[in-house]
Parts: structure tokens; sequence; C-alpha cells
């Protein structure tokens, strides 16, 4: 089963200092934080933030890309964690409906969501899985796990 999600913070790891995208379902109590890379959690402010780069950014370049050779986003989706780090996959479809999908770094596919204005969703075994994974690596972006924060009740009162 997948859930809808949408971005309900970024934030710093004060035990890592490394930035989160906390996900929030959007019909849901769920909550889901990954950690990303420095570069990613940019790249992801800036579309929040509705600032618009100078020259296009990579997720803008890709984003461009796909609409010049005539495919869509239809959504993207976090469909695995393993050893403590989440995959993604972006699903595009073509002039004639035909479906293709791309593995994706979680962060990159968020980035690229945002700027294609496309759903994002969790599958309900990620949601499962990170409730039950441990401490994130630092040097390990992709990662997630329970930092000092370790419920959904508390991740809620973060991200108010």
């Amino acid at each position: 089963m997948l859930i809808e999600v949408k971005i309900g913070a970024l934030i710093m790891d004060p035990n890592s200092n490394s930035p989160i995208v906390v996900l929030k379902g959007v019909e849901s109590e769920n909550i889901l934080p990954i950690w990303v890379g420095a570069y990613e959690a940019n790249a992801i402010a800036l579309e929040i933030e509705k600032i618009a780069p100078q020259r296009p950014m990579t997720h803008d370049l890709l984003r461009n890309l796909i609409i010049e050779t005539g495919m869509s986003i239809e959504r993207i989706v976090i469909s695995d964690l393993s050893n403590n780090t989440f995959y993604a996959r972006i699903e595009l479809s073509d002039k004639d409906k035909k479906k293709h999908i791309l593995d994706s770094r979680p962060s990159d596919a968020i980035a690229l969501a945002l700027r294609a204005d496309c759903p994002i969703f969790v599958s309900q075994e990620v949601f499962d899985l990170s409730n039950t994974s441990t401490e994130p690596d630092p040097l390990d972006v992709e990662t997630a796990g329970e930092s000092s924060i370790d419920d959904a009740d508390e991740w809620a009162d973060v991200i108010e």
C-alpha cells in the first residue's frame, strides 16, 4: 500500500548536523525522517521557498529534459529501506501513456517532485521498517533511523 506524503519540515539533526527531510502523511499521521546531503537539502529548500537560481540547477535540468522528450512525471515513490538506506523511484509516462521507472535517491526524487508538482508516496513497508531501524551513520546521508527523537508523536512536536 502506498501512502501520499508531503514535506512536513526540513530540519538539521542536532546529533550529526545533517539535514533531514521529514515527510508527513497527507491523510494519515505517518511521519518519515530521511537524512539527506547538504546539496540535496539546498535544492529542496530552494524549491520550497520558490527561489529561482540564475541558471538551472541539476533537478531543473532533469525536469526540463523529461518535459522536452514528451514525458511527464506521474509520481515519485519511496519504495524500500534496506540496511538503513532508502530507495526511491521516479515514475514517468510517455506520449503513448507507456510507463517508465527510474531508480533514484529519495532526496533527488523529492527535489524533482517539487519542481514537477507531482505527488510523493511512501510504501507502508518503508514506514514499518523505519520504525524499527537504528540511528543513521552520519556519513551516509541517504539513511534513515531513529535519532534522539524516536517516535511519531515526538516527530510531530518537532514539525510543529
